[in-house]
């Protein structure tokens, strides 16, 4: 296991969408998979993106050529390609070849047309205004957008006439539903063909199952025609991508809608006389009626669309991966053999509490508890398109990135999907598609094999495992609550995300007090909405109750449950106390750390602990671990093991530890419970401190411009000439050292540095580090007498790309600390 985890399998690779986004050739194709293969990226998505040239057009003999080239390159190396059923998003219209062979394949959607009247109400259809009439009903107005859900009448049109005299003289109207095309596109992968513009790609209709066979038969049967001998070995999967039922650019108003689609609509318990409540409130009846809606087009998007694609790809032994249009679609995951969810326009971020807050704060708890339940090993993330801060793309960071990996692992993510690494920068158009390059085109590819080794430990220790959560937090097929989950984060205490129709299914049991299914069991169940709790749920909850488990349920309406099973709170914080009062966490910590994040998982029987702190200061406290063992420190980004040193005290069923979890950082703790717990905390000794400041005497340059020698350290964007430079630039110093007492430790601290500093010590290189704090202990590298400091600074590439003149280079303060340990 020890083996398996500091040299993981390429199993456990980041797989990339790769943008083929403008003119391919052979010979480009293979230099770019060797390199990726080199940096220890072992797999790829095939993504074809805007900038390809119309003549090599999708899924043509020639494209297809380029394709088999590629997988045939990754086969020799041992790759593996996924490959991607759509040009180029959202997925399920196959470039909109979908509706050229059937142009009654195009999306649809129900439309309503009110014509307003407070006396007779007279209605001369125009054929040409409606492509088909799906109802007409009379209603009485409450106000503008309030009608009187007793006044909904059907009125049936004569010879596309209608005659509707009102009962009284209050305001009335005729609404008129009909189903019509919703002229939505895709973006498709040639100029022209973007949001916009005249090409772009017709969107097909994704509930209707004819249509839907016609688009696997023109994507995936294709791709099974050129590769079926690729198939189950290197090609792995194929990615849907957020399909979207009515297109991209439609007119507001429009419902989701397909051909024949209201008896459907009746077949699953609802009435022709429901739809004024899709675009009216109509009483305490409207919420529900509008679910009911929704429930219905889900399961119509399940059958026409997830479903066939799943059995498609089950069949030719690939898996299905990728994500449906929401963030918290954990529903539709059922039908993916590895699902996933994306990460894009820094939704989720460090700052403004994006972490923990609003429906994208769901997405990778989505996919991993969609996983867990449902036995899948692996869930994944399409994770960093558009996330630079502020809107600058090209700013994101690998500082920014190591956030975002730490994110999503401590919520149970185990396959990177980074997006993207971009075939071509040429142009802005290309290199301003959905920024920024996160791989060959950025300034951190040179040290990537740091970070594809990083991932693949962090999706090593996470597949094959399950987590401890006692915590289950009830949700429906299509919203996952968040605000009741924030205080639990914030206190660590971990949970799972348990969708109501699981708990219903067969799958789920009720045993010795807990909640069992797949590999979890669960003494608590949480809901935050109420209304989740119907006759079915109801029943099962009575049921855990019964058999000693505990139902928290936030009601601030103080409504009336069951008290033989609801336990209410009345406000959302309220969650940790009860909680704590009923069951005994697994990680309890001795002063708060909000930003401090766990999940306490099992693998191969051993216990682990992955600590993230994702915050910008660091954490240090004492945590109590419900755990006893041996304890060891498995520090996945330097691939090392050790014995930290930090247990504090060592009880029956328990440990103490000194947890200190750095800006940026995450921190695995093994406990190997067939060895003896043992108290070995390292106390820290006393320590003198000397410093060094190298604030002046610095020259700065680089290979194409004259040096300039620096008083003072200043943002190199603030030089003439240099504004908006994007590149690396040169800082070289010296500082004397009299003597080397034994014992001193002398470490560099750069300060404040924009991005990434490579640095030479007496023409030693050392580890390069993406992040802050920028701290290296240099006490084996320098001598008495003069030493060398050569420091490389690379900014982002935003100032390129943008034109943008971002704070960039070596900020400093920049110091020399002498310590000396003394008791």
């Amino acid at each position: 296991m020890i083996q398996k985890f500091l040299n993981p399998e390429d199993e456990y690779s980041p797989i990339p969408f790769w943008f083929w986004n403008d003119t391919l050739t052979e010979a480009e194709l293979r230099r770019q998979i060797q390199d990726f293969n080199e940096k220890g990226v072992k797999g790829f998505v095939i993504h074809p993106r805007i900038g390809i040239p119309h003549e090599i057009e999708y899924l043509s003999d020639h494209f297809m050529e380029f394709v088999a080239f590629a997988v045939k390159e990754a086969d020799k190396l041992g790759m593996k390609v996924v490959l991607y059923d759509e040009a180029m998003y959202p997925s399920g219209s196959a470039h909109g070849m979908v509706v050229q062979k059937n142009p009654d394949y195009a999306s649809k959607a129900l439309k309503m047309t009110e014509y307003k009247g407070n006396g007779e109400i007279k209605i001369a259809f125009d054929e040409a205004e409606f492509y088909k009439i799906v109802s007409v009903q009379a209603v009485k107005k409450a106000s503008e957008a309030e009608i009187v859900p007793e006044s909904i009448t059907l009125l049936k049109p004569e010879k596309y006439e209608i005659s509707f005299i009102p009962e009284d003289d209050s305001d009335w109207s005729v609404l008129v539903f009909s189903e019509t095309f919703t002229n939505g596109h895709i973006r498709g992968i040639h100029f022209g063909e973007d949001d916009g513009e005249p090409n772009a790609p017709a969107s097909s209709d994704l509930l209707n199952p004819d249509a839907m066979k016609e688009f696997i038969k023109l994507t995936h049967d294709r791709y099974y025609q050129v590769l079926s001998e690729y198939f189950g070995n290197t090609i792995i999967g194929m990615f849907t991508d957020e399909p979207c039922i009515m297109g991209r650019g439609i007119a507001r108003g429009l419902k989701p809608w397909t051909g024949g689609f209201l008896s459907y609509y009746q077949r699953q318990g609802n009435s022709e006389l429901d739809l004024p409540y899709l675009w009216f409130q109509a009483g305490e009846l409207t919420e529900q009626k509008r679910r009911n809606y929704d429930e219905a087009i889900n399961l119509r998007m399940e059958e026409a669309y997830y479903q066939p694609i799943f059995e498609w790809c089950d069949t030719h032994n690939i898996a299905l991966t990728g994500h449906p249009h929401e963030s918290d679609d954990i529903g539709f995951l059922k039908y993916f053999h590895i699902p996933a969810q994306d990460v894009v326009w820094r939704w989720v971020a460090p700052e403004n509490n994006l972490a923990l807050e609003g429906q994208h704060s769901t997405m990778a708890k989505c996919s991993s508890d969609s996983a867990r339940h449902r036995n899948k090993r692996r869930n994944g993330n399409e994770c960093f398109a558009c996330c630079g801060k502020d809107g600058i793309e090209w700013a994101f960071t690998a500082d920014d990135m190591k956030w975002y990996m730490d994110w999503l692992f401590v919520r149970g993510v185990n396959l990177l999907y980074p997006h993207a690494f971009f075939y071509s920068v040429d142009g802005p158009r290309r290199s301003g598609e959905r920024p920024p390059d996160v791989g060959p085109n950025n300034i951190w590819w040179p040290h990537y094999n740091q970070i594809s080794s990083y991932i693949k430990r962090m999706s090593y220790l996470m597949t094959d495992s399950f987590n401890t959560a006692q915590v289950a937090v009830l949700c429906s097929a299509h919203q996952l609550p968040w605000q009741i989950v924030k205080p639990l984060y914030e206190n660590q205490i971990e949970f799972n995300y348990l969708e109501q129709e699981l708990l219903l299914s067969e799958h789920c049991r009720i045993d010795n007090s807990c909640i069992k299914i797949a590999q979890q069991a669960y003494k608590i169940l949480v809901i935050e909405d109420s209304s989740l709790i119907d006759a079915k749920t109801q029943l099962k909850l009575e049921e855990f109750v019964l058999n000693g488990g505990k139902v928290v349920i936030y009601n601030p309406k103080v409504k009336m449950f069951p008290a033989q099973w609801g336990i209410s709170i009345y406000a959302l914080d309220e969650v940790v106390q009860k909680i704590d009062e009923l069951i005994i966490r697994e990680v309890k910590v001795a002063k708060p750390a909000k930003d401090l994040r766990v999940t306490h998982i099992l693998k191969d029987t051993a216990e682990f602990y992955l600590f993230v702190n994702e915050g910008e200061e660091d954490i240090d406290t004492q945590a109590v671990l419900k755990a006893t063992g041996a304890v060891e420190h498995w520090d996945a980004w330097a691939g090392v093991i050790k014995e930290p040193g930090i247990v504090e005290n060592v009880y029956a069923d328990s440990i103490t530890i000194n947890l200190n979890v750095k800006r940026r950082e995450s921190k695995i703790i093994r406990i190997d419970n067939k060895k003896p717990a043992v108290r070995n905390l390292l106390l820290e000794k006393n320590r003198r401190m000397d410093t060094l400041l190298l604030d002046k005497h610095w020259v700065m340059g680089n290979n194409s411009s004259k040096t300039i020698e620096l008083d003072c350290l200043l943002p190199w964007n603030t030089f003439e000439g240099l504004e908006y430079y994007s590149g690396t630039m040169i800082y070289q110093n010296s500082f004397t050292l009299q003597e080397l007492p034994a014992g001193k430790i002398v470490e560099l601290h750069l300060g404040e540095v924009c991005e990434i500093p490579c640095i030479t010590v007496n023409g030693i290189d050392l580890d390069t580090k993406l992040w802050s704090p920028y701290n290296y202990d240099i006490t084996n590298y320098v001598k008495e007498g003069e030493n060398r400091l050569t420091i490389c600074i690379t900014n982002t590439l935003a100032n390129r790309f943008n034109n943008l003149s971002l704070k960039s280079g070596l900020l400093g303060p920049v110091k020399i600390n002498f310590s000396q340990l003394y008791t």
